[in-house]
């Protein structure tokens, strides 16, 4: 794994206050308790009217790293209170900066929300949890949180997504691999381009784990108009199933992610953009205390109008029972 730095874009002090100031507007107009949609509208409408350079430091991502940090937005640890326990505790603990990543994420898109994760919230608390240490899931702690697609299950899956960081005293790292930085076989994409195998949901959608319907075989790696696509997540597709061939070709490919795979460790006020048809992400082991000071993320998904990045063959897909809810459709 390497330990370079990630492309950085800092947002000026002028373009943080902006944000911050529109984000307590919004505060103040409807409180943290207000329904979805009214929040939803008056988010969209704020976002019109942000500053052009705003939107220039939330361009689409332009290097083959898949990735970025916007760094600048403030961050009182003192004021976002201890670290929840969990996302269901965590009600509307750092409020703010829900608002706050609703808002970058319209500026780069539609947020996307799921009825069958947290609660159908657009914007995610990512916290180590007591008795999930070992999950393949944002709540684990103990374990590598291998290298995979966000959502890679459903073809409703985000395009862009966004953790933006409010506590990291350890300086946990974030793990990050482009698919444009390996380098396969033409016979391996060749293979890894078939419908093999379907990608199973994970453990944050207990529902899609009961859904009664036969799993899709999806391709893990494509050639869209843009470059070489993956749709990736080893811990919830069965390779046992596929042939040796295949079986050897994903082993290679997940090989040199490995070997271009970037360590990220965000400080508080980082917010890491992750383009999800480049980028596998995430997370190195730890020691969770669950004493109020543990690392501390929150998360919100994007969909891009209009991108085509995906095969068509998805639009058959059932999403094992699970809605995306997207906003400002």
């Amino acid at each position: 794994m390497n330990a370079g730095p990630a492309p950085v874009r800092e947002i000026d002090p002028h373009s943080a206050a902006e944000l911050t100031h529109a984000a307590q507007k919004i505060l103040e107009a409807y409180g943290s308790s207000v329904p979805r949609p009214a929040l939803l509208e008056h988010t969209a409408e704020t976002a019109t009217g942000l500053s052009e350079r705003i939107r220039h430091h939330c361009r689409p991502v332009d290097t083959a790293d898949g990735l970025f940090i916007l760094r600048g937005l403030p961050v009182d640890d003192a004021d976002i209170g201890p670290t929840p326990l969990s996302w269901a505790g965590a009600g509307d603990s750092a409020v703010l900066w829900d608002v706050l990543l609703l808002l970058l994420a319209t500026v780069t898109g539609h947020p996307l929300a799921w009825e069958g994760q947290q609660g159908g919230r657009f914007v995610h608390n990512i916290v180590p949890s007591p008795g999930r240490e070992q999950a393949q899931t944002g709540a684990s702690s103990a374990v590598l949180l291998s290298p995979h697609t966000e959502d890679a299950f459903h073809p409703g899956r985000a395009h862009l997504l966004m953790l933006g960081c409010l506590r990291n005293h350890d300086r946990i790292a974030t793990t990050a691999a482009s698919i444009r930085r390996v380098q396969l076989a033409d016979a391996d994409v060749e293979l890894l381009s078939r419908p093999t195998l379907p990608i199973l949901p994970d453990d944050a959608y207990g529902e899609a784990q009961g859904f009664d319907g036969p799993p899709p075989k999806v391709p893990t790696l494509w050639e869209s108009a843009e470059g070489l696509t993956l749709r990736f997540d080893p811990a919830y597709t069965p390779l046992g199933e596929a042939s040796p061939a295949y079986r050897a070709a994903y082993g290679r490919l997940s090989d040199e992610l490995a070997r271009v795979s970037v360590a990220v460790s965000l400080a508080p006020g980082d917010v890491l953009v992750v383009d999800n048809d480049l980028v596998v992400h995430g997370r190195v082991p730890f020691q969770a205390r669950y004493d109020g000071t543990d690392r501390w993320l929150k998360r919100a998904s994007v969909r891009v109008p209009g991108r085509r990045t995906r095969p068509a063959a998805e639009a058959a897909e059932h999403g094992y029972g699970q809605t995306a809810i997207q906003a400002y459709v």
